[in-house]
């Protein structure tokens, strides 16, 4: 699990506490060192490797069968060995394939944390998933509806921007104020309120 300084918790706490302060509606903030461990593509490069080598063995050597399918079940364990390392699984996963998982994996956090039971249906979910350099914010339908998609557009890539250079802290305390003053002024908090649940960081 991704190490996050008790300092750097202690900042994004504190943002989201402010940033509720003056909304009626819920920030929650999770953070994922992977959204996926990608065991699949990792196996079909080491099996898809392996098919290959004994082409040009057969066309440009004298070795016998049996050699050739012993280099071929080396090469197969090798390449498994070198794929089991998550951060080359990683690199290696096509783009497209680590962008639906981070999403799918926001996806199920909006729904585990409950964003969608704030009033007003005006919740929303700062998430970040490290390794596939991904971030996103998803507004529940009420916030989603009052601010236009170019203002969290912003949020996120300020976000991503301070993510990308370590600044997890810094990233999300600021994210997390920014999305408490776009929320306020469509969902301001009742004073007359009772007091909320204090919303914090998870890692996940």
């Amino acid at each position: 699990m991704v190490s996050v300084s008790e300092a750097d918790r202690a900042a994004v706490d504190a943002a989201i506490a402010a940033a509720e302060a003056r909304t009626s509606a819920e920030i929650h903030c999770v953070l994922a060192e992977s959204s996926g461990d990608y065991e699949l593509p990792a196996l079909v490069g080491a099996v898809g490797l392996a098919l290959l080598v004994p082409w040009p063995m057969l066309a440009f050597t004298l070795w016998s069968a049996e050699r050739v399918f012993v280099t071929q079940i080396a090469v197969f364990a090798v390449a498994l060995l070198v794929l089991s390392i998550p951060a080359i699984r990683v690199a290696l996963t096509p783009p497209a394939v680590k962008r639906a998982q981070a999403h799918r994996a926001a996806i199920e956090q909006f729904v585990l944390r409950g964003v969608d039971r704030s009033p007003a249906r005006s919740g929303v979910l700062l998430f970040a998933s490290l390794r596939e350099r991904y971030a996103r914010v998803i507004a529940d339908e009420g916030a989603a509806k009052a601010i236009p998609q170019a203002q969290w557009r912003r949020v996120v890539d300020a976000m991503t921007g301070r993510l990308a250079r370590g600044e997890i802290g810094p990233g999300y305390a600021e994210a997390a104020s920014a999305c408490g003053d776009l929320l306020a002024a469509h969902f301001p908090r009742d004073p007359a309120a009772p007091a909320k649940r204090r919303d914090r960081l998870h890692v996940v």
